[in-house]
C-alpha cells in the first residue's frame, strides 16, 4: 500500500535559502577538520607502522564513495532530514528510520566522548604544570562544552567558527613544518613507506583506515543545510566532493609530515602525536601554543557532536518518537536542556568505560552501518518514480540532479559493511559498546510506544524528527 506523503508542520513557513556554493564548501572542510587527526594519528600508526598515509587514503577515497550518494539523494531530497529521510523513504519503517536517526544520534556522543580522552593527554599536559588525571579532565571539558550548548545555538555557532578556523590554522603549521623539513633536507621520508603490522598486512590496512575513518566523519552532516542552500542541487554535489578533497589533501600531508619527522614508536605511544612534530621541528613553533590549537580542535569536535545530538533527541520527542519528557526546552535560554542533559550523562558514562582508540572506534561503527542503509537506500529510490516534492524547481530554477555512477553506491555498500566487520581486527568491546547504545534507543522506542500507544508520528515525521 502506498503511504501518503505528509509534511510534519505543514503550515509552517519554510528554511530561508541563502547559502551559496562557497560557504557550502567552507562548512564540509570545517565539519571534517577536527580531532580525528589531532587525536588518532598514532593510533592509526600502531596499525600500520610508518605508512600512516596510506589509512587515510583509502578512507578518503571510501568516504567518497558514500559521498556520491549523498549528493544524488540531496539532489533528489534537498531537505534537511539527512539519512533518516533518505531511509525513510526506500524503506517505509518506522522503526528503522528510527534506528538510523538514533544511530546518527549516539555516533556524536561517541565522538564528543573521544574528543574528551583526547582532551585529558598529552596536549593538555603540555599546558598544565601539574598532572590530570585523564578521566578528570575529559569529566572537566564535557562539563564545559554543555555549558556552552545551554547557553543557546547561536553563541554555540560563534564559537564553531572561530574554532573551526583555529584548528585550520593548526593543521596548516604541520604541513608547513614539513614543507621545511623537505626543503632543509630533515627528517626520513623513507620511514613513510614502511609497512609494518603485528598480523596480515591488508588486515593491519583495513583495521588502520578504520580508525582513519573517524578523521573523515562529519561530512553527512553538511546535508542538514540542503534546505538553506541557494541552489541545493547543483551546489551541493561541487561542495561535498571539493570539500573532501581538501580535507583529505590537508590529512594526507599532515600524515606524511607525522611520519617522516617522528619515530613511530613515539607517535604510537603519544595522545598528542601532532604535538611530538612539532618538538622535532626544525621551524621553531611553541609547543604550548600548537597544544592549545590542539585543544581548541578537539574542544570544536565535541561541540558540533553534541549540539547535533542533542538536537536529535530533542526532535524526535517531538514528534513522539521517543519520550516526550526529553523535548521539555528551557523557559529563559530557549534550549532543549532534558535532551542536553540526556547525552551529556551518556557521555560521562561512556568516557570512563572506553580509551579514545575504542570510543573513535564506535563512532566509526554506527557510522558505517548508517552508510551502508544510504548506498542501498539509493539504489533503490531509483527504482520508483520520483514524488512531486523531488522534481521541479528551487525558488523557480530547475537544477539538473547529480547522479552517481551505480557502481559508487554498491561497492560503498559493501566496504561500509566489510570496514563494520570483524576482518578489521575491532575488538568485541566495540560491538558489544555500539549495540548496548542501540539498545538505549529500542527501549525509548518501546517504552514510548507502551505510553503513547505508537510513535505518534507517520514514517514521514519520523524521518525529519533527526531535524530537530
Amino acid at each position: 500500500m502506498t503511504q501518503t506523503t505528509r509534511v510534519p508542520g505543514g503550515d509552517q513557513p519554510e528554511l530561508r535559502r541563502t547559502i551559496g556554493r562557497t560557504v557550502l564548501l567552507l562548512f564540509v572542510v570545517g565539519d571534517i577538520l577536527g580531532a580525528g587527526i589531532y587525536a588518532l594519528t598514532g593510533t592509526v600508526a600502531e596499525q600500520v607502522g610508518g605508512a600512516i598515509w596510506l589509512p587515510f587514503l583509502l578512507a578518503f577515497a571510501l568516504a567518497t564513495l558514500t559521498a556520491t550518494a549523498y549528493a544524488e539523494l540531496v539532489a533528489r531530497y534537498p531537505k534537511a532530514a539527512g539519512a533518516a529521510l533518505y531511509a525513510n523513504r526506500a524503506f517505509r519503517r518506522p522503526f528503522l528510520t528510527f534506528l538510523v536517526a538514533f544511530a546518527v544520534m549516539m555516533s556524536g556522543i561517541t565522538s564528543a566522548s573521544a574528543a574528551a580522552r583526547a582532551f585529558g593527554g598529552d596536549y593538555l599536559a603540555e599546558l598544565l604544570p601539574f598532572g590530570v588525571p585523564t578521566l578528570v579532565a575529559a569529566w572537566v571539558f564535557l562539563g564545559l562544552i554543555t555549558v556552552v550548548n545551554v547557553l543557546g545555538v547561536s553563541e554555540s555557532v560563534r564559537v564553531n567558527v572561530v574554532l573551526t578556523l583555529v584548528e585550520a590554522s593548526g593543521l596548516l603549521v604541520i604541513i608547513g613544518i614539513g614543507v621545511w623539513a623537505l626543503a632543509h633536507g630533515d627528517g626520513d621520508p623513507s620511514r613513510a613507506l614502511d609497512l609494518h603490522t603485528d598480523g596480515p598486512a591488508w588486515m593491519g590496512v583495513l583495521g588502520g583506515t578504520a580508525l582513519a575513518f573517524y578523521a573523515l566523519l562529519g561530512f553527512e552532516d553538511s546535508v542538514n543545510l540542503a534546505e538553506e542552500a541557494r541552489h541545493p542541487r547543483r551546489d551541493f554535489p561541487r561542495a561535498l566532493f571539493g570539500g573532501l578533497a581538501v580535507a583529505g589533501a590537508i590529512y594526507l600531508a599532515v600524515a606524511f609530515t607525522a611520519s617522516m619527522l617522528v619515530e613511530t614508536d613515539v607517535l604510537v605511544g603519544s595522545t598528542g602525536p601532532l604535538l611530538e612534530v612539532v618538538r622535532v621541528a626544525g621551524l621553531a613553533f611553541p609547543p604550548w601554543l600548537f597544544a592549545l590549537i590542539a585543544l581548541l580542535a578537539v574542544m570544536n569536535t565535541a561541540l558540533i557532536n553534541m549540539m547535533m545530538a542533542s538536537r536529535l533527541v530533542y526532535g524526535m520527542s517531538r514528534e513522539g518518537i521517543v519520550p516526550a519528557a526529553l523535548g521539555r526546552v528551557h523557559s529563559r535560554r530557549r534550549t532543549p536542556v532534558v535532551a542536553i542533559a540526556f547525552t551529556v550523562v551518556l557521555a560521562l558514562t561512556l568516557t570512563a568505560t572506553g580509551d579514545l582508540g575504542g570510543l573513535a572506534d564506535t563512532t566509526v561503527l554506527l557510522l558505517l552501518l548508517v552508510f551502508a542503509v544510504v548506498n542501498v537506500a539509493v539504489l533503490v529510490l531509483r527504482r520508483r518514480p520520483a514524488d512531486d516534492d523531488e522534481t521541479g524547481t528551487v525558488d523557480g530554477d530547475r537544477e539538473r540532479s547529480f547522479r552517481a555512477p551505480t557502481w559508487a553506491p554498491v561497492v560503498g555498500a559493501v566496504v561500509s559493511l566489510a570496514l563494520a566487520s570483524p576482518l578489521t581486527g575491532r575488538e568485541g568491546a566495540v560491538y558489544l559498546r555500539a549495540a548496548v547504545l542501540l539498545g538505549i534507543g529500542v527501549v525509548l522506542y518501546v517504552v514510548n510506544r507502551l505510553l503513547t500507544g505508537g510513535t505518534g508520528a507517520t514514517a514521514d515525521e519520523d524521518a525529519t524528527a533527526a531535524t530537530g
